[in-house]
């Protein structure tokens, strides 16, 4: 089996691509933070912001191909911690670019849709970047760098994703449905616009770029859709369906780091290519009916 180095396994994403990959690779999986335990999957604890450390490593593993997703994603922990950030976020991304470059292997980079600045939306992958807060800004250096280093490397611009929670990470959902199941009213932005996609649909989405794209690609969902209106099928799918709902604006709710009103991605090459996802209505009654117990916790 091909050796395939996945960056941040026990992120949220890192851990979907583990599990769901672990049957076709030889996955080696880096953790730091937060190390967990992958059944079929060789973790190796190591601090990606230490470049002689993660070039011993890639001297060690040799792998076949790299799929760079550890980060520092919380927009509001970068917005307050910028140089700690910016370490992860884009000085260790372009140097796992470079040593994909000196191994000339496939690397893919998961960069985001907070790239824009979600006044022209539908966003195509030649729109100029316009980032309203540092981790946007932190991606699109991170997405620039890795290009000029590494042309050959995909650049994946991922949309608002969800599903199942690893052992040390989850996704916007978990704490939605916890509230939803103690009671507790949910405000949720109606300002504000996404198309989200499953972990499983992102993943898929992943391997396509690794095998067939060279530059940015973006992997959004069929659906444009507010956070209020995704709280309303999540609760018409999984329940409790008295859970109350609060409408509310951006403006209403005070944060670290500012918010873009619709970063919703054109997605229309991926699709080209065989990216498929469901409506999010079908992507959570998938979810649901495979995984209940797990999704509705």
């Amino acid at each position: 089996m091909k050796k395939l180095l996945v960056t941040g396994a026990s992120g949220f994403l890192g851990w979907n691509i583990c599990n769901m990959a672990k049957k076709e690779w030889c996955i080696y999986g880096t953790v730091f933070s937060n190390p967990v335990a992958i059944d079929g999957v060789n973790i190796v604890r190591i601090d990606l912001t230490d470049f002689k450390e993660m070039k011993r490593m890639f001297k060690e593993i040799r792998p076949d191909a790299v799929i760079h997703t550890a980060a520092a994603a919380d927009p509001n922990y970068c917005q307050t911690h910028k140089e700690e950030s910016h370490k992860i976020n884009v000085d260790a991304s372009i140097n796992v670019a470079g040593l994909c470059s000196d191994l000339k292997i496939p690397c893919v980079f998961t960069s985001t849709d907070l790239v824009f600045n979600g006044l022209n939306a539908p966003y195509r992958e030649e729109d100029k970047v316009c980032p309203v807060n540092i981790y946007g800004e932190q991606k699109a250096l991170a997405e620039e760098e890795i290009l000029k280093r590494y042309p050959e490397a995909a650049v994946c611009r991922m949309a608002l994703m969800f599903g199942i929670p690893g052992p040390a990470s989850e996704s916007f959902i978990q704490p939605m449905l916890r509230d939803m199941q103690e009671g507790k009213g949910l405000r949720l932005f109606i300002d504000e616009f996404r198309n989200p996609i499953s972990a499983q649909t992102a993943v898929h989405g992943l391997f396509i770029a690794l095998e067939k794209i060279k530059g940015i690609i973006h992997l959004g969902g069929r659906e444009r859709i507010s956070r209020y209106d995704f709280g309303r099928l999540l609760v018409e799918v999984s329940g409790p369906h008295d859970a109350p709902l609060i409408p509310c604006l951006q403006k209403d709710v005070s944060m670290a780091a500012p918010r873009p009103p619709d970063i919703t991605l054109e997605s229309s090459k991926a699709y080209a290519l065989g990216f498929s996802p469901l409506l999010i209505r079908e992507e959570l009654r998938r979810l649901a009916d495979v995984f209940y117990p797990k999704f509705n916790q």
